[in-house]
């Protein structure tokens, strides 16, 4: 949120020598494709999806978003590639968000591939589902927030007839409930939970062929969102610096990204990011002993995007992903003892030094 999606649009990535968003089938490493499919109404106006072929057919992490213009891309791709998709055994999911999981599950149905999720998306899958949710769980959040303004723009944005359909957004066939290795015959995989972005999100590390199958926890230009899923998190940001920890504990492997180029170090950049963050609290901090008190208040006093926009500048749903990053940001304050905390019975949520 803090690096404009813009820049990363015209990233060249390293297999294919192209702006990492250019259609084909691009090899990776041996027995790995990367297929970057179109996002029409994202900034980051692509996701990769992966094919790797194993002993027992292809199996892919993530799927796209299922929508028309990303199918058949996916279909010409997967052919340009000499795959099939009745080649596909299984996809390997790394979260619940739309452009990494409907097409997986659309696919999957069709040609009999298993699709694995991460259990701690379960709940915001249900959630999406409840028919008693009389309102969208992120009003309550915007609320907390201190984002009236705004959560009256989003109940415009997002009404609330607009559930997910079962036709692309059904339950996995797996859930994916700890860490564990895969055994694909000729290729070992391990399925590290990665909570943060969401919290089921999943890494797949190939350390025997160095490679880190990143999704969106790991992104080598942009900083993922934080705080933004159906079901209510207390401590996303410091689910997501734990589990930045975890995986820059694994020995350092080639990044592959589902947004951006491929790139040398998965530790690199996680590195960064985590400076990154230690950066962003500080401001956070700096802005509510300013005398900010809520995280609409101090996301309005702190800047976004590499071109350091002030928030008035982001577009409506940037600012909503502001909110709740601020929120995110301040919560872990308070709870790292830097920051007193009152209210968020009936109004938002305020800090306050600690004397």
């Amino acid at each position: 949120m803090s690096q404009d999606p813009g820049a990363t649009a015209t990233r060249i990535s390293a297999d294919s020598g192209l702006v990492w968003t250019e259609s084909g089938a691009w090899t990776v490493a041996p027995g790995v494709v990367r297929i970057p499919l179109p996002l029409p109404m994202d900034g980051l106006r692509a996701v990769n999806v992966y094919v790797m072929e194993t002993d027992d057919g292809l199996v892919l992490v993530d799927g796209g978003w299922a929508i028309p213009e990303s199918r058949s891309l996916f279909e010409s791709s997967m052919k340009e590639a000499g795959y099939a998709l009745s080649d596909i055994r299984s996809f390997l999911v790394t979260h619940m968000h739309r452009d990494h999981y409907t097409q997986a599950y659309v696919v999957g149905r069709e040609v009999g591939a298993q699709v694995s999720l991460g259990i701690g998306d379960r709940g915001s899958m249900d959630l999406m589902y409840d028919e008693t949710v009389r309102s969208d769980p992120n009003l309550d959040r915007l609320r907390l927030a201190g984002a009236i303004e705004l959560a009256e723009g989003w109940r415009a944005m997002m009404p609330k007839s607009e559930r997910p359909s079962l036709d692309t957004y059904g339950m996995p066939d797996v859930w994916l409930d700890r860490d564990l290795t895969l055994d694909l015959g000729n290729r070992r995989v391990d399925a590290v939970a990665t909570p943060g972005h969401t919290q089921g999100h999943y890494v797949f590390a190939d350390t025997g062929n160095g490679l880190l199958f990143a999704g969106d926890h790991v992104l080598p230009t942009i900083t993922p969102s934080i705080g933004f899923e159906p079901k209510w998190v207390e401590q996303p940001l410091r689910d997501f610096l734990d589990s930045l920890a975890k995986v820059r504990a694994l020995p350092d492997l080639r990044l592959l990204p589902a947004h951006g180029p491929v790139t040398a170090s998965s530790h690199a950049r996680i590195d960064e990011l985590l400076a990154h963050h230690d950066h962003r609290l500080t401001i956070c901090l700096e802005a509510v002993q300013g005398g900010a008190r809520t995280a609409w208040e101090v996301a309005g006093e702190i800047p976004w995007t590499r071109h350091e926009r002030r928030r008035e500048e982001l577009g409506p749903f940037d600012a909503v992903l502001a909110a709740f990053e601020t929120l995110a940001h301040l919560e872990l304050l308070h709870l790292q003892g830097r920051l007193a905390r009152t209210g968020g019975e009936d109004g938002p949520r305020e800090y306050a030094p600690i004397a």
